[in-house]
């Protein structure tokens, strides 16, 4: 099942690349960008909470969809990028196992414990 769901999200990801690439932003921005959606993790400093509610929003994949969705009614084609980057990034994070955040700490995902064998 695990590769499964690896699989998907390997998909997903595929697709927001697909996507980004009909924006027609040059390459080197996405590549700049994909990693931006970390910054969620700044709320870790504060404590477990904030923090993962920052990362949360962050890599959610319902937001990401909502600003892509919003960027293309407002004609607005950086929100509709803003979108695509928050989509593929939340997808390669969790092709490596980082899921949404559970507020005891950073390992805890909804994906389960990081750095824990599970099945």
């Amino acid at each position: 099942m695990r590769n499964i769901l690896k699989l998907e999200e390997l998909a997903m990801f595929v697709l927001g690349v697909f996507i980004y690439g009909l924006l027609g932003y040059p390459w080197w921005l996405f590549f700049v960008l994909i990693l931006t959606p970390d910054i969620g993790m700044l709320g870790y400093l504060v404590n477990e909470r904030v923090g993962a509610l920052g990362y949360n929003i962050f890599h959610h994949k319902g937001v990401a969809i909502f600003l892509y969705f919003m960027g293309m009614y407002l004609s607005y084609p950086v929100v509709q990028m803003v979108g695509v980057i928050l989509f593929a990034h939340s997808s390669m994070d969790r092709i490596f196992g980082y899921g949404l955040k559970y507020d005891k700490g950073f390992k805890f995902t909804h994906l389960g414990e990081i750095g824990k064998k599970n099945g």
